[in-house]
């Protein structure tokens, strides 16, 4: 795929989503079927917000899950290979830069959250969604979870696919814009970021709506790397 052909990908202003799993070799009740959901990337000055959902199988459990944010790359990489392996159904829907500066990065988040949900292959009985705020136009009865992430197995894992969808997509943005060091900060506010976004001004992966970026965009011009 050409940059070109990448960058309008990644900023279409339409969610984008993936999604796969397994049939049951049995018939399972209807308890089985419960989804977690998860984000990541509400917080960054860049890229698309992500979210996941999960239906664990029972007969295919997976050793390891907890909240993404508590394990390290390759360990996150491994559980999501096995997450999309031995999962009844997951799904994973991305929210981009164009709708988080229409709708606020809330909405968003909870757009990604329905269309990852929405996308599921097999339709959950109920829904556990991480935090306290649920989507609107679930498919099915839902609950949100404080620290679900580190209670809930299947919300684990959807935690888990979300961060590493994420942090993919971020070495892209890295590839498209080298300058910003995307694959360094995963487009979180820190120093190193901060520092290239006053040298270079905003890129088109930024959100126009967040603070940091749009005091740049108030200000005088800048070079905006190609």
């Amino acid at each position: 795929m050409s940059a070109t052909a990448m960058q309008a990908d990644l900023f279409a202003p339409e969610p984008r989503v993936e999604w796969g799993g397994r049939s049951p070799t049995i018939r399972l009740p209807a308890s089985t079927w419960v989804a977690g959901v998860d984000e990541a990337g509400r917080g960054p000055l860049a890229g698309p917000v992500f979210a996941a959902a999960v239906i664990l199988d029972p007969a295919q459990p997976i050793a390891g899950l907890a909240d993404s944010k508590k394990l390290g790359a390759r360990t996150r990489e491994r559980l999501a290979d096995e997450i999309r392996q031995r999962s009844l159904a997951w799904a994973i829907a991305q929210v981009g830069v164009e709708q988080i500066d229409q709708l606020n990065i809330l909405q968003a988040t909870l757009l990604a959250m329905r269309q990852a949900c929405l996308a599921l292959p097999s339709p959950p009985t109920k829904i556990l969604v991480d935090g306290n705020r649920l989507p609107a136009g679930l498919p099915c009865a839902a609950q949100a979870v404080v620290g679900g992430d580190a209670l809930v197995a299947a919300i684990s894992a959807a935690s888990i696919l979300a961060k590493t969808a994420r942090d993919a997509d971020c070495l892209r943005l890295h590839a498209l814009y080298p300058h910003y060091a995307f694959d360094q900060h995963k487009g979180y506010g820190t120093a190193l970021h901060l520092a290239r976004l006053a040298e270079f001004g905003p890129c088109p992966a930024h959100r126009r709506s967040f603070a940091p970026v749009r005091r740049l965009l108030d200000g005088p011009a800048r070079g905006i790397p190609a």
